[in-house]
């Protein structure tokens, strides 16, 4: 019976010898293990974070490379012998892939590698298997295929303990691999991951979880059940730009029961003991495999056929029986006796933009961790306090992740500011017990004014907007904290805020969050209620208020904007609920800032232009 053990690690992005030594650590861990650790899977791109664009060229090295590195690793630790199942980016043949190595680390007798196995025949002594990423996601976060070439085979291969098959991360999301590995004899199916979180879910136990984590636990059961196989999955964990690896590895049983799931944004190592008689019980209890073996041959042999003539194709005629009992037209299925439920276009959705907070506030302040500490190495975090529920929100979340000792909040009041702003943002700072700074920049913005004329209330805005940013980084540069942002979805979808200031900080918890959304998650961590009634405003004019300029309450605005970027057209956005006079207002205020939310436009004029063909990620 092998003992497994599924690592879900947190690399450092682009350090390929870091996180060689990091899996060291672990292969160290493992050796004080009793009972003996038989293989241990870590996920997809663990040797160097995932989303590393242009620098796969940086950071890719040979199997033969890996498999040396790891072997030297594996000698260190004093770990007795067993093996590994690693992802690293690839170079094969002069090409890039996204890979896993399998590997016997510490076996004198390695199995041979099987047949069809690129590396057979080739490869370093100890080298079982290397797996080439077939299906490459290039949609939404994705653009693997620009970096990477795709893999071709799927194979099961010997193991000291068994047999076993790799599928990476989207491989899994096709029925077809999982049925390919497991004709192939897998019994067990190891899935390295690299797949970020995305929205919120419940699964059938009634746990929340990102709903990228229920939709992946619903793959990976519905394959080990169908096939009658174990199924490893080892996902990443840590932010990379903002997307976040959730963690939550699993393993499933044949029967499609999870054994074992890890814990949500937090690296740890996960340990079982896989009984492969279970396949046996599993497979006699529902013998689809086994089913399957037998039809797959005709089912296939007419896969792709076509009935044509006169060269051109034409449809094929349905086959089936006709009716043999009864002769008259009267059907005999009586009336329903209650009326059936409708479900579908119409029916009341409910609130599209609920949220699970306490999910949402795990989720942000391991954010901040990732992004403040671990990824730019700041122990302390900056951000001005307006005395609205944004900052607020900011703040609570940044003390958590960072402790109250590391934490700054800096009022910057202009002379028109409100009294009440500045009482709630040191409400805030008081709550908390962080450090407060108060920053008048009443004489910059007005001795600048002054120079150049004395401009109009927009002007005027954006200069307190500016003057308030270089005030947050100056001070950060003097107290060594990162400035932290506080804009909402809302604000930057409607282009509600001054270019190149209220944006500028480099990380930002609330930036895909409704408004709405932040006041629930505020509610939800402690935000006083005095600040959560009281109506938003940028209080860069006396009296002004958020919802007031935009002539819409949040609660419409929102919601439009939510049908609105998910492609509604402005007419089915209006048969939500809503006037096409507020869904024009929105709309149009949507569509004319898009500028705002990007750099700069440089003008392209070679093949090295920076972001366009000179790609590396902002973060490392």
């Amino acid at each position: 019976m092998p003992r497994l053990a599924i690592a879900q690690i947190r690399p450092a992005k682009g350090e390929y010898a870091a996180n060689v030594q990091r899996i060291g650590g672990v292969l160290a861990q493992l050796a004080k293990l009793e009972p003996a650790v038989d293989l241990v899977v870590f996920p997809e791109t663990a040797t160097s974070g995932y989303f590393v664009e242009g620098g796969v060229r940086d950071v890719a090295v040979t199997a033969g490379t890996l498999f040396r590195d790891l072997s030297l690793q594996h000698e260190a630790a004093q770990a007795p012998p067993l093996d590994v199942a690693v992802g690293f980016y690839e170079v094969f043949q002069n090409r890039f892939y996204n890979s896993c190595l399998y590997a016997s680390l510490g076996n004198a007798s390695p199995v041979n590698a099987s047949p069809g196995n690129a590396s057979s025949g080739h490869a370093s002594p100890g080298i079982l298997h290397v797996h080439r990423k077939v299906f490459l996601p290039t949609y939404g976060v994705f653009d693997e295929d620009r970096f990477v070439e795709r893999g071709r085979e799927i194979h099961a291969f010997d193991t000291r303990w068994g047999r076993a098959a790799l599928l990476i991360c989207e491989d899994a999301w096709h029925s077809l691999a999982g049925t390919i590995a497991a004709l192939e004899g897998a019994q067990l199916i190891l899935v390295p991951s690299a797949s970020p979180a995305r929205g919120t879910g419940m699964d059938e136990e009634g746990t929340r979880l990102p709903a990228s984590v229920v939709r992946w636990e619903r793959i990976l059961r519905t394959m080990a059940e169908e096939h009658g196989v174990y199924v490893a999955y080892a996902s990443l964990v840590g932010f990379e730009g903002g997307k976040g690896f959730p963690g939550g590895s699993v393993l499933v049983s044949p029967a499609g029961q999870i054994v074992l799931r890890g814990p949500l944004f937090e690296e740890a190592v996960l340990t079982a003991d896989v009984d492969l008689d279970e396949l046996t019980r599993a497979r006699a209890d529902a013998p689809l495999l086994a089913d399957l073996e037998v039809n797959l041959p005709h089912l296939i042999k007419n896969l792709g056929r076509r009935e044509a003539g006169a060269g051109r194709k034409r449809r094929a005629v349905v086959k089936f029986d006709p009716a043999t009992n009864g002769s008259d037209q009267v059907s005999r299925l009586p009336p329903p006796v209650s009326r059936v439920h409708v479900m579908g276009k119409g029916v009341d959705e409910g609130d599209p933009l609920a949220i699970d907070c306490e999910l949402a506030r795990r989720w942000l302040v391991s954010f901040l961790k990732d992004e403040v500490v671990r990824r730019r190495g700041f122990t302390k975090g900056i951000v001005g306090l307006s005395g609205g529920v944004d900052s607020s929100l900011t703040a609570f979340l940044a003390v958590e992740a960072l402790g109250r000792d590391n934490v700054i909040g800096v009022r910057m009041p202009y002379r028109t500011s409100s009294p009440e702003s500045l009482e709630h943002a040191q409400l805030v700072s008081d709550l908390l017990g962080i450090q407060s700074l108060t920053i008048d920049i009443t004489p910059a913005v007005d001795g600048y004014l002054q120079q150049v004329g004395d401009g109009d209330a927009t002007r005027r805005g954006n200069v307190m907007a500016r003057e308030r940013m270089i005030v947050l980084f100056d001070l950060s540069a003097k107290h060594k904290a990162l400035p932290i942002g506080t804009s909402n979805k809302s604000e930057r979808l409607l282009g509600y805020f001054t270019w190149h200031a209220d944006d500028t900080p480099p990380v930002n918890p609330l930036g895909d969050l409704f408004k709405t959304q932040v006041r629930a998650l505020a509610r939800h961590v402690g935000v006083p209620e005095v600040i959560l009634a009281k109506p938003p405003t940028p209080d860069l004019v006396p009296g002004q208020t958020t919802e007031g300029d935009y002539g819409i309450s949040y609660d419409k605005v929102d919601r439009i904007l939510y049908y609105l970027i998910r492609g509604m057209k402005a007419e089915e956005v209006v048969a939500h609920g809503f006037t096409p006079a507020e869904v024009a207002k929105v709309q149009g205020r949507l569509e004319s800032t898009h500028w705002k939310r990007r750099l700069p436009t440089v003008a392209v004029m070679s093949q090295t232009a920076i972001g366009e063909f000179y790609l590396r990620p902002v973060d490392y």
